[in-house]
């Protein structure tokens, strides 16, 4: 069981974690050279500008810190586009198995007021495993967990 003290802690923390992810969309708006009016109104304005930055990225040439980074990129747009298409939120959800005994995750109800939940951590670390990563394809796998009947890990 996790310790309630540190779910307590990341809980507390939580609204500044949120504010970085947001702000960090705000950078991968600025680096896509996507419009900022557009992306601020629809994030999905930016996918083929994301999805090009991304095919011209040195892959092969990634060391651990690039990878983190653009893990966050790809997590800090996806977020943003729930968000807004949405109203998704970031929660901390328990979970034994994870390192910290908690993930942090995208929250969402539907129209029937089912709350779906994701870890887009997850999702992305999913989609670094495929040939190409493909935003799109990032994009759609987050929309349909957070309308999947059960999203239980």
């Amino acid at each position: 069981m996790t310790d309630p003290d540190r779910l307590d802690a990341a809980r507390e923390t939580l609204a500044t974690w949120s504010e970085e992810h947001r702000n960090n969309y705000d950078s991968v708006v600025e680096v896509t050279h996507a419009p900022f009016g557009d992306a601020e109104r629809d994030p999905a304005t930016v996918i083929p500008y994301l999805q090009q930055y991304v095919d011209e990225l040195p892959l092969d040439e990634f060391e651990d810190e690039d990878w983190f980074t653009l893990h966050n990129d790809l997590v800090s747009f996806v977020a943003r586009l729930q968000a807004v298409r949405r109203n998704a939120i970031w929660q901390i959800r328990e979970d034994t198995n994870a390192p910290r005994g908690y993930r942090y995750v995208l929250v969402a109800a539907d129209a029937q007021d089912t709350v779906h939940f994701v870890d887009p951590y997850d999702v992305v670390a999913l989609e670094f495993q495929q040939d190409q990563i493909d935003v799109v394809r990032l994009a759609a796998t987050i929309e349909a967990t957070l309308d999947a009947a059960n999203t239980a890990w």
